[in-house]
């Protein structure tokens, strides 16, 4: 069975994948989609819905096998950061967690509090006071402004990236990327959807808003 989802934005894909597959006891589902975060979003549903799955780059596009109801031998892989084509199983997004790292992290703001200056002035000691006490979550994922940390703001980027050489998982909005024109700026983890925090409020024992 093919679904094209193509053109569809999060979390549409993954909506017509589950019913796609719901109408099967046996099979397998092809997907198609045109962005790396849909295809990210799929193999997640798929993994955490015990299904085996693996992901071609196409072209312009990529296409996410899902196959239901029999076991199927599939080689974990990633697709590269550069786009190349090639068959390949999209990463996890998120690593196993550990009793340590239950914490999914929610900035939707690049300042803390309605002041700018001082606003810009806190978030970065909130990020350095996490760092000193090694206090961190296990994912952080940006939105509306707060992507803004993630691209354009030199004095925080450093803290992200010593973040993610400790281990850190991160994120940031596909749709705030475009919406900021910030989407071929980002120069520390991932491109996201509202996927990781959707699912991370089921999957983590706590979730926390700032901004």
């Amino acid at each position: 069975m093919l679904v094209d989802a193509r053109g569809i934005g999060c979390p549409k894909p993954v909506i017509m994948a589950e019913e796609a597959l719901s109408k099967i006891d046996e099979g397998i589902v092809d997907v198609l989609v045109d962005n790396e975060a849909s295809a990210n979003n799929l193999a997640r549903f798929a993994s955490k819905n015990a299904f085996y799955s693996e992901t071609a780059r196409e072209d312009s596009y990529w296409r996410i096998k899902i196959v239901k109801g029999y076991p199927c031998e599939v080689t974990p892989a990633r697709v590269s950061e550069g786009g190349e084509q090639g068959t390949a199983g999209v990463r996890a997004p998120l690593k196993e967690k550990t009793s340590e790292q239950d914490l999914l992290l929610v900035i939707a703001s690049d300042v803390m509090g309605k002041d700018e200056g001082l606003g810009r002035q806190l978030m970065k000691a909130f990020l350095e006071t996490m760092k000193v006490y090694k206090q961190l979550p296990h994912t952080i994922f940006f939105l509306n402004a707060g992507v803004k940390l993630a691209t354009v703001d030199e004095e925080v980027l450093p803290i992200l990236r010593e973040f993610e050489a400790m281990g850190v998982e991160m994120y940031s909005c596909g749709t705030c990327l475009k919406y900021y024109q910030l989407d071929s700026q980002l120069k520390v983890g991932h491109w996201g959807t509202m996927n990781n925090v959707v699912e991370g409020m089921q999957d983590f024992k706590k979730t926390v808003w700032v901004g």
